[in-house]
């Protein structure tokens, strides 16, 4: 079945709302991402691909708190690249997206560097981090959901537009039918109530006609 701009607003309502649960335990990522670097012996490095946090969480987690938030960042990122690839099938033909869903998929791919990624103004979850040091290492990793989700907003309002424009000149084509319709209608009647009058204009001789052969009879 087709994914309609219907359902695309409303997958990407509750993208928001798990992106925002994500961000507001950045604190708890960090800490996971800390610990399983050590466990790891990895912290020379920066955290710069999503396969580096897999890694991470397939074999040096020692506890369900860094589990759970490794896990719900990696589902995050991949529910954000299953739904670019449903809003790739919808705009195939129009291309109206541009480029950002492409791009995004590239950003959001496992072995992309993303290191030297940061979230711009008003994002501040790299402001967040506590100090250069923190943000050298995790910058780029929590600046990947935001970017990638403004670029998906992005392109969701620009396969928006396409549609609504297509809405407005049916609306506009079903105003200019009616109207016609109705000059129609109007045409009509008229031509109704004028054949009327005409037929009692030529009748009215006749009745006249009849009457004054009545009286003089």
């Amino acid at each position: 079945m087709d994914f309609t701009m219907v359902e695309a607003k409303q997958t990407f309502k509750t993208l928001e709302q798990q992106c925002k649960l994500l961000s507001q335990q950045q604190v708890t990522f960090i800490t996971a991402l800390e610990r399983t670097r050590e466990n790891a012996h990895d912290r020379i490095k920066p955290v710069g691909t999503l396969l580096q946090v897999q890694g991470y969480l397939d074999y040096n987690c020692n506890n369900s708190t860094d589990k759970r938030i490794l896990s719900l960042f990696l589902d995050v990122c991949n529910n954000l690249a299953d739904f670019c690839v449903k809003l790739d099938a919808m705009q195939c033909e129009t291309r109206s997206a541009g480029g950002i869903i492409e791009e995004t998929l590239n950003l959001l791919s496992p072995t992309n560097e993303l290191s030297a990624l940061r979230a711009k103004y008003p994002h501040d979850v790299v402001n967040h981090l506590s100090c250069d040091e923190a943000k050298n290492f995790y910058g780029g990793i929590v600046s990947l959901i935001p970017i990638a989700l403004d670029n998906i907003r992005e392109a969701v309002g620009r396969m928006e537009k396409p549609q609504l424009q297509h809405l407005g000149n049916r609306d506009g084509l079903g105003s200019s039918q009616r109207r016609r319709q109705d000059g129609e209608l109007k045409a009509g009647s008229l031509t109704h109530h004028t054949g009327a009058q005409t037929n009692i204009s030529h009748a009215d001789p006749a009745f006249k006609m009849s009457n004054r052969k009545k009286y003089n009879g």
